[in-house]
Order: structure tokens, then C-alpha cells, then sequence
């Protein structure tokens, strides 16, 4: 089969005057679109790198050849950016490995996707959306600390140190930064604190594998999660950092975290594969953080890691994800 590659490299980020230094976070590295790409020869098809969502429209009125796609694009400027090219194929009647656009836009939404979690019976902390730094109601807000960041983003745009609040002061004027940087909502949450944090990816379906539980290193003084502090595009110094590995993941953490994290992909009706993210507080409670459908294959990623501690090759690793992807789909 011919499948197409559908992918956001960070040159194809389409800048414009005084956007946010990490708006092209949640884009790729060219290794990624190569591993993909060697994934699927290693399964006996051909990748045809289609490259962006733009691409795809452009590339399907010229009668664009494949049989599948596999899509990790995300887009731009939306909070429907993550469906553009699954509306696409889908209007082609293309098939394509992944979540669908009703999931990845859902998932994109921090504050509806934790609503629906939260329905289903994995604890998700308190949360609150504003608009605006006037809206804060001070008899409405949670408990502090107070975790703030952009309700439509992810790869950690717009996490800074200024991201956990103490004070309705701190509330306001980080609520005020953030919606002025991202014109969009921010999500206010209940920040967990004293067991770590980690994550989880899952890949298949009927049923989904929940893989080997990674934990994230977090920086010691305002306890954010290392890998946010220090995502492309940040403004803040990457080499000074103190961080520690709070907590401890004990076999029964890590079967609660893998068991959660299927719930969640079910209750969201993900596919093939994801990645959740979760916070456990000073008891050992587990509480869910987001999902992301669209998660980076990159070679030095999650499922890289997961990968080795599997005992294969990130090659053999990604041909098994989209065999499986492939055979859902009953085709090839």
C-alpha cells in the first residue's frame, strides 16, 4: 500500500508578527517523519510524505495516490486545528490510522476532556475556565496552589514558573499573561502535589495496551514537571534547573496509572494510540492531567523509551503500532 505521511515539521510552522515564542512547540523534527517513514517500509508499504494538513487539501485536488494515512498534524491557531486532516481524508474516503477529528478536538480542550474523565470515574483535579483576569470570582476559585495554562495548547505552550499561583493576585496577573499571550480560555486546576509525576502511552485497540509507566523529573522549587519548564520556544534558561524524581512507583502505582489511562482512552474514544499525563498526590492518589491523541514519535520520546524498556528496536516498536492501526482498519 502507498501511505501517506501527514506531519507538521517546525520549519512549516506558518509564523505571524508577535505570536508566542513556542507557538511551533507542538511540531516535529524531521527524525520523526523519517521514523514513521521507516516504520512503514519496515511493514512492506511505501510512505509518501505528504506533509502538512494545507498539503493534504492541496495534494487531494490533484488527485493525491494512497490507500491509508497516518497523521500526527497539528495544526494552527484553532481549537479544531487537530481535525483539519482527518476531516480531510475522511472526506476522501481515505482511511486513517489515529484518533478521529471529533476525538482530537475534544482532547485538545483540557476542560471538557477532564469533564468527561471526571464522568467516567478517573479523578481529575478541581478546575475552572476564564476568559479574562476579570472574571475570576474570588468565592469561585479552588484551593491554592492553583496550576494555569491555555485551554487549546499542548507540548507545555505557556508553562512557565508562573504557572503555579499562591495568591488571587498571582491568579490574576498569571491568568491575564496568559490569555493576552494565547488569546484563548485558560484552565485553572487544583495543583497536585507530593507524589510525582508520570506518564503513560497506549497503543492498539479492541483491546488497547497500556505500556510501561515513565516518571517525570520535577523542578524542586515550584514542582512543575522539568520537561515543561524546558519545552522549544521558552523564554526561561534550560541549563540551571534543580529537579527531583518525587515519589515513588511502586508496581501497584504503576498498574492504578496503566488501568486509568485505559479508561480514559475509552471514555474518549481514542484509537491506536496516546499518551496521559497524571499527577499523584502525597497519599499515592493518582489524578489525570490530559490526554493527547497526537502524541510525538519523535526518536528521543516517549515511545522510544517505552521502546527500550520493552526490549526492542523503536523501528519493530512503530511497524507493530501501525500493524495494529492497519488491521483495525481491514485493509492492506
Amino acid at each position: 500500500m502507498r501511505i501517506g505521511l501527514i506531519y507538521d515539521i517546525f520549519e512549516d510552522y506558518p509564523w505571524r508578527d508577535g505570536e508566542p515564542s513556542d507557538a511551533d512547540a507542538e511540531y516535529e523534527p524531521v527524525d520523526t517523519v523519517d521514523a514513521l517513514a521507516g516504520a512503514v517500509e519496515a511493514l512492506g508499504h511505501r510512505p509518501v510524505r505528504v506533509g502538512t494538513a494545507f498539503d493534504l487539501q492541496r495534494r487531494l485536488r490533484d488527485d493525491l495516490d494512497i490507500d491509508a494515512a497516518i497523521n500526527i498534524s497539528e495544526g494552527a491557531r484553532s481549537r479544531n486545528r487537530e481535525a483539519y486532516a482527518p476531516i480531510l481524508l475522511e472526506m476522501a474516503d481515505i482511511p486513517c490510522l489515529g484518533s478521529d477529528a471529533l476525538t482530537l478536538s475534544l482532547t485538545l480542550d483540557k476542560a471538557w476532556t477532564k469533564d468527561i474523565v471526571r464522568a467516567a470515574g478517573v479523578p481529575a483535579p478541581e478546575h475552572r475556565v476564564y476568559g479574562d483576569a476579570s472574571d475570576i470570582d474570588r468565592s469561585d476559585v479552588p484551593a491554592f496552589p492553583l496550576f494555569v495554562k491555555p485551554r487549546y495548547e499542548g507540548s507545555s505552550k505557556g508553562i512557565q514558573p508562573s504557572s503555579r499561583v499562591e495568591t488571587l493576585e498571582e491568579l490574576r496577573t498569571e491568568v491575564a499573561r496568559q490569555t493576552g499571550t494565547y488569546g484563548q480560555d485558560v484552565i485553572v486546576e487544583s495543583f497536585v502535589r507530593g507524589g510525582g509525576e508520570y506518564t503513560v502511552g497506549v497503543i492498539g485497540h479492541d483491546p488497547p495496551e497500556a505500556l510501561p509507566v515513565l516518571q517525570r523529573a520535577v523542578e524542586t522549587t515550584t514542582g512543575i514537571g522539568l520537561h515543561a519548564l524546558e519545552h522549544r520556544g521558552t523564554a526561561e534558561p534550560t541549563t540551571d534547573w534543580q529537579y527531583e524524581l518525587a515519589g515513588d512507583l511502586t508496581p501497584d502505582l504503576e498498574t492504578s496509572l496503566q488501568n486509568l489511562t485505559l479508561e480514559a482512552f475509552d471514555a474518549l474514544e481514542c484509537l491506536d494510540f496516546a499518551r496521559a499525563d497524571f499527577r499523584v498526590d502525597a497519599d499515592g492518589q493518582p489524578w489525570f492531567l490530559e490526554i493527547n491523541p497526537l502524541p510525538t514519535f519523535a526518536p528521543d520520546g516517549t515511545f522510544a523509551i517505552a521502546a527500550e524498556l520493552m526490549n526492542t528496536t523503536y523501528d519493530d516498536f512503530l511497524a507493530d503500532v501501525f500493524h495494529r492501526g492497519v488491521r483495525r482498519l481491514q485493509i492492506g
